[in-house]
Order: structure tokens, then C-alpha cells, then sequence
């Protein structure tokens, strides 16, 4: 098939750091080249991928200070893919909903993958306006609350199954990893490493609109001597950082629609330990690759049961369920449907 992936503009494809949505997309992009299929990328210009690689921007908006509009720019790119649509057989959006009305207007078929949280007010009067366009969700719990739109599928993500593994380590702390903002809750994990007495490595970065709660919750607790806070990190240092955890921690407060921390743990063959908000209890199998908790209270008592679990059948339920071939031999299904559905149906013959 000639497929269309597009990206945001705002990090590049892989990401250099943080960026759960461009990394999948990226992981995508390289198994569905691998596995024989035409795709064309649009992304960013710093972008790197096997597929042709159409520029949409020099360099990714999070790294251009000169970019003070970035949905100028989205528009943009969209309009362009526009008007090269009939050279696709399908054209596969990691955009939100912003492709919907424009892709709506042209006949070569076109899914997008919905990345976010779906939960908030103003989504419900988007998807009843365009109940008709195709949307895969990427857990059960992040459609749930519109159960009116069209989803065609929900497909969980998958990272390569050699990106990242288990590494020779005695585990001797709990691990954060990702970002820290209100709805991950740093400050939660920060607690219950104190509770449990063990120490906590922390990596994860700061993005200036969560820099109030770095300041005021987070930086407070970092004083203490068993909290080490590392940073960003990226792929090339996560094995590492994970296989010496106990467990890696994900005390989220907010609907998490996937959460690629605790596949990349599971990679490793790190338990985790997680709140059961959004996707946690579809991803997480609660007493075989990690426990699903409610509280901190729940946290702490997981954390001293985690050595009751086995590594190598973590390591073995993420190559079962979580590997970037099983994501894009799923896509690919999703695809062929779209594609002969288009293929059926009738079109106006005028003359």
C-alpha cells in the first residue's frame, strides 16, 4: 500500500528526547517500511525514518524559538497533504481531530489515531460533528467517553522488541520516568519510595508549563538523600535506568490514555506499580508484570510484594502483547478494511 503518516510538527520523528506520540509514530513508520510498504512521512525536517521523508518544517517547533504560531504551520502541512491525497491509498493522522473537516472534503481514505485524553466537555460536540470519520483509539478506557464516535479499532502501542532490554543489575531503587507535571504526580511516587525506605532515581523532564508545580510541590521533596533526580533521558539510557529499579512507579492522576513508561518497564522486565486510572488496569496484569493499586497506601504494600514476581515472564508478556510488529500488523488490518471500504463504495457518475 502507498501510505501517509502524518506527525505533528511540534517534536521530531523519533523525538531527540521526550515524546511518547512521535516515537510511536516513528516505530510505525519503520515496521511498515520493513514489512514492504510505500510510506511517506510528513514531519518535521530533522526527522529520521527509512520511509520518504516529506519536510513540512526545518526542524521540530519544540527546538525552533523563532516559532511563536505552531498551528499556523499545522494548518499548513495540512492543506499540502490535501492536495497530494490521491497519491496515497490511505492516509493514517496523529493530529487530533484538527485533519477531520479538510480530509473529509477528498475520496482517498484517512484514519487518525487519537493519542490524548478524551474526556473533557468540548470533545463531545467535535465527535458528534464528525460521527462519521474513522478514529482508532489506542486503549478501551480512552474512548469510553465517546461512545459515539466512529472507532474503526483500538490498538494498543508497541515499542521494537530490541529497542529496549533487560540489563545484568541488582535492583536497589524505585525508578519515575517521564515528565514532570500535576497529572503524573512526581510528588506521589516521591512519598511512597519514603514510606517503602527505598530510594527513588528519577528521570524525567520539566516543560515550562508544568515549571509552577516543579517549583512549589516537587522541588521541595528532592532534598531528602535517597531522591536523585537525573533528568531527561533518552532511549540509549533506559535499559539501564530500569533494569536496576525494584519497580518502576506510576502514580498518575488523570485518565492516562496508554502510558509507554509502562511498556518500556516491562521491556526490562521491571515490575510496576501504578494507580488504576485510564489504561493502567489494560496494560499492567495485576500480580504477573506488576500490581494495580488505588493509593499510596496500596503503593507501599505492592512495593514490598514485587520481588514475588518473575523478570523473565514480565519480559515475555511484553513481547506477547507489546512489540511495535504486533502494533503495525494491526494498523495494517485497520488499513486493508478502510482502503476495500472505499474501494465499495458508490460514486456519482455525472454525464
Amino acid at each position: 500500500m502507498r501510505i501517509a503518516q502524518i506527525a505533528p510538527l511540534t517534536e521530531a520523528v523519533p523525538p531527540m528526547l521526550y515524546g511518547g506520540t512521535e516515537r510511536v509514530i516513528s516505530w510505525l513508520t519503520e515496521d511498515l517500511v520493513a514489512l514492504g510498504h510505500d510510506v511517506t512521512l510528513f514531519a518535521s525536517g530533522d526527522s529520521v525514518t527509512d520511509a520518504r521523508l516529506e519536510p513540512m518544517w526545518p526542524r521540530a517547533l519544540r527546538l525552533d524559538g523563532a516559532v511563536r504560531d505552531p498551528n499556523a504551520l499545522h494548518m499548513m502541512m495540512l492543506e499540502k497533504i490535501f492536495r497530494r491525497a490521491d497519491e496515497f491509498d490511505l492516509m493514517h493522522f496523529h493530529t487530533d481531530y484538527y485533519a477531520f473537516s479538510l480530509m473529509s472534503q477528498q475520496r482517498t481514505p484517512f484514519v487518525t489515531t487519537m493519542h490524548g485524553r478524551l474526556d473533557l466537555p468540548e470533545h463531545q460536540p467535535v465527535f458528534e460533528t464528525f460521527s462519521s470519520v474513522p478514529v482508532i483509539s489506542i486503549s478501551k478506557s480512552q474512548l469510553r467517553p465517546l461512545p459515539g464516535a466512529n472507532w474503526v479499532a483500538t490498538i494498543p502501542h508497541g515499542l521494537p522488541v530490541n529497542l529496549l532490554r533487560p540489563r545484568p543489575a541488582r535492583p536497589s531503587y524505585l525508578a519515575f520516568l517521564g515528565r514532570v507535571s500535576p497529572e503524573k504526580r512526581l510528588d506521589n511516587a516521591i512519598r511512597i519510595a519514603r514510606r517503602c525506605g527505598i530510594p527513588i532515581k528519577i528521570a524525567a523532564k520539566i516543560d515550562r508549563a508544568d515549571f509552577d508545580y516543579f517549583s512549589e510541590v516537587v522541588r521541595p521533596l528532592l532534598d531528602a538523600p535517597d531522591v536523585e533526580f537525573i533528568g531527561e533521558i533518552g532511549d540509549d539510557r533506559k535499559a539501564e535506568f530500569l533494569s536496576g529499579a525494584t519497580a518502576l512507579l506510576v502514580p498518575i492522576d488523570w485518565p492516562e490514555p496508554f502510558g509507554l513508561v509502562m511498556i518500556e518497564a516491562m521491556a526490562c522486565g521491571v515490575p510496576v506499580v501504578a494507580f488504576n486510572r485510564g489504561s493502567v488496569a489494560e496494560i499492567i496484569e495485576d500480580g504477573v508484570t506488576g500490581f494495580v493499586v488505588e493509593d499510596e497506601t496500596g503503593a507501599v504494600e505492592a512495593v514490598r510484594k514485587v520481588e514475588q514476581l518473575s523478570r523473565k515472564i514480565i519480559r515475555m508478556k511484553f513481547e506477547e502483547r507489546f512489540t511495535s510488529r504486533r502494533m503495525a500488523m494491526d494498523y495494517i488490518s485497520v488499513y486493508r478494511k478502510l482502503v476495500e471500504s472505499a474501494r465499495e463504495r458508490p460514486r456519482l457518475v455525472v454525464g
